[in-house]
């Protein structure tokens, strides 16, 4: 049987807060499954989205205007 985990243990095994947990699930970037006012979410989406979901952190870098 999978282990599921609230927002808020989610968020502490990812190393966020909550409201990103919440943020991902809106997003459709975490998969989770509502339960009266809670979202559950599984061990194995967390997994997945440890692996491919992450998106490059900081600010993009600037283009060099000297090429043109």
């Amino acid at each position: 049987m999978d282990k599921f985990y609230t927002t808020e243990t989610a968020a502490r095994y990812l190393g966020v807060s909550p409201g990103r947990v919440r943020q991902l699930i809106i997003e459709n970037r975490l998969k989770s499954e509502k339960h009266g006012r809670d979202h559950l979410i599984q061990e194995a989406a967390l997994q997945a989205y440890l692996a491919t979901g992450k998106k490059k952190p900081g600010r993009p870098p600037k283009k060099d205007l000297r090429t043109r």
